[in-house]
């Protein structure tokens, strides 16, 4: 691996409102961060995309399962009422 020194003018930061910078120097800078920008957004939107569709999952699997109970109360309901019809129809026996 090559031998990087901490003072390389390769990594240091530059103010270009201190700095005497040339037109051309500040229009480089420009398309560097318009570079890093637009990458950054493009991983940002994929990472919203996922978190849109994971919410809107698990909003779709909670309606559905809402249903679902809610279906199955009404199956419970009948059924209660189908038992208690069958005792009240059921032959009578024993002191009442």
């Amino acid at each position: 691996m090559a031998d990087k020194k901490a003072d390389s003018p390769f990594a240091t930061r530059v103010d270009p409102i201190k700095e005497g910078l040339s037109h051309e120097q500040l229009h480089f800078i420009r398309q560097v961060e318009l570079a890093q920008w637009k990458k950054k957004t493009s991983q940002l939107r994929t990472r919203n995309v996922v978190t849109g569709l994971a919410i809107g999952a698990l909003v779709l699997g909670i309606y559905g399962y809402t249903f679902y109970s809610v279906s199955q109360e009404r199956i419970m309901d009948e059924l209660d009422e189908e038992a208690k019809r069958a005792r009240t129809q059921g032959p009578k026996t024993g002191a009442n």
